[in-house]
């Protein structure tokens, strides 16, 4: 008996059925003209939050979607057309987004919002060339003041950033043997995750710490 009524008051099993996001998708165009060139136009990158949702793409487009506003914008890299390998949003004080790229160049745009006290002029701050090759991982402090980034190469750059003061200084602090695969950051530690394992990288005392002890298997 005590079976049964335990079973009686389980909650039943609801199955939802989640439609694609057309408003979201319609607002990105599937080619661009380039010249005498259609250029196909691939999504390579998605992060969300209450807030927005980024879309990173082959032509180096984010495209950024405003929920509360149901508006789209569109920032882009200066220079050559690459694709975007990586995007991370923040709620903080203000609305910031980063952005990777295939050929290691990482920007991070502070966003315009109507709330009194808050930015009112879009600003962009650059990770001045320390990666060389591929974004893989990026990971955000709670209060927006450090960045940090990893590569396919193994490098990891910590950046430093003064919003008030438009200034962004970055260095390397990290360097592993193989790919960066995930990044997580709080309380002064980063969580490392490689394609050959997981450590915990203390940021104050510049020690590391594995998880585990056998190498992750490929």
């Amino acid at each position: 008996m005590q079976i049964l009524a335990m079973a009686s008051v389980a909650s039943p099993v609801i199955f939802k059925e989640f439609c694609p996001l057309y408003y979201l998708l319609n607002a990105i165009p599937t080619k661009i003209q380039k010249g005498f060139r259609s250029i196909v136009v691939y999504l390579t990158a998605l992060d969300t939050n209450g807030d927005y949702i980024a879309v990173g793409s082959s032509i180096g487009m984010l495209y950024l979607y405003c929920r509360h506003l149901n508006q789209m914008k569109k920032y882009n890299f200066e220079g050559r057309c690459e694709s975007i390998t990586f995007v991370k949003l923040l709620s903080c004080f203000d609305d910031l987004v980063a952005v990777g790229t295939a050929s290691g160049r990482v920007a991070v745009f502070q966003l315009v919002s109507s709330l009194p006290g808050r930015n009112k002029q879009l600003r962009r701050f650059d990770v001045a060339g320390i990666h060389k090759s591929s974004i893989t991982a990026l990971a955000w402090s709670p209060n927006g003041m450090k960045l940090f980034s990893g590569d396919d190469k193994g490098k990891i750059v910590y950046s430093a950033l003064d919003l008030d003061q438009g200034i962004c200084n970055s260095s390397l602090v990290l360097e592993e043997p193989s790919s960066i695969v995930q990044l997580d950051y709080n309380q002064k530690v980063l969580l490392v995750s490689t394609l050959q394992r997981t450590l915990l990288f203390y940021t104050e005392e510049k020690s590391v710490n594995q998880v585990g002890t056998q190498p992750r298997k490929k």
